[in-house]
């Protein structure tokens, strides 16, 4: 059996306006449907939070309104596939990066603690991402090895690498809020001139995980 987490972290992966309306990217239900799977084998969790806005850091997308943005579509996923019936679910939606996504959760008071090998603070992305996610979970949080859970999505593999070591250099040094959001706008505008800003797969193109309906 999986081990059991105390606190999901539940990360967006992006929304795209089809017919008139916002819906998740594939990327985006697949971390839905990791953490309904996580659940299901592991026991539930005091909390699960869904954290994201916009691809806006990443992508200069524009700004969804509000109840369309990541937080929002992965909750509500989330409640139809019966998670609000087995923990409480919570939904942070301001965020346009990753570094964003956990500054706003602890100013938020949505992260709990403490955290242990014992219980766990669970991480929920796809595989390629979750480094970076320890990273900054750990610069930010102060939470590093057993007390982190990867708890990874399903989907293919995209490389962060270049991303992930630019974060490091980056970040060095920093530890406020205010310093660590300039560094990140310094990182973003040097990632698109290198061009190694990713892109967010088209749910009409990925296909929706089964077991989860459209947001």
């Amino acid at each position: 059996m999986p081990s059991h987490a105390a606190t999901l972290l539940v990360f967006g992966r992006g929304v795209v306006e089809q017919a008139g309306r916002y819906v998740l990217t594939a990327d985006s239900l697949a971390r839905v449907a990791a953490a309904v799977a996580h659940t299901a084998a592991a026991g539930a969790p005091e909390r699960i939070v869904f954290t994201g806005g916009w691809a806006g850091a990443s992508e200069n997308a524009p700004e969804p309104p509000p109840g369309s943005r990541e937080g929002d579509l992965m909750l509500r996923a989330a409640e139809e596939a019966g998670l609000s019936e087995m923990t409480r679910l919570y939904a942070e939606t301001r965020s346009t990066s990753t570094l964003e996504n956990l500054l706003n959760l602890v100013r938020d008071g949505l992260v709990g603690g403490p955290y242990s090998a014992r219980e766990p603070l669970g991480l929920v992305s796809h595989a390629w991402h979750l480094p970076r996610v320890r990273f900054l979970a750990g610069k930010i949080l102060r939470l590093r090895g057993r007390a982190l859970l990867d708890i990874p999505a399903d989907g293919p593999w995209q490389s962060e690498r270049l991303l992930r070591l630019g974060s490091r250099l980056c970040f060095l040094g920093a530890s406020r809020d205010a310093t660590l959001r300039r560094r990140e706008r310094l990182l973003v505008a040097f990632m698109r001139r290198a061009g190694g800003v990713s892109t967010r797969d088209d749910p009409a193109a990925s296909g929706v995980p089964p077991g989860l309906p459209p947001a």
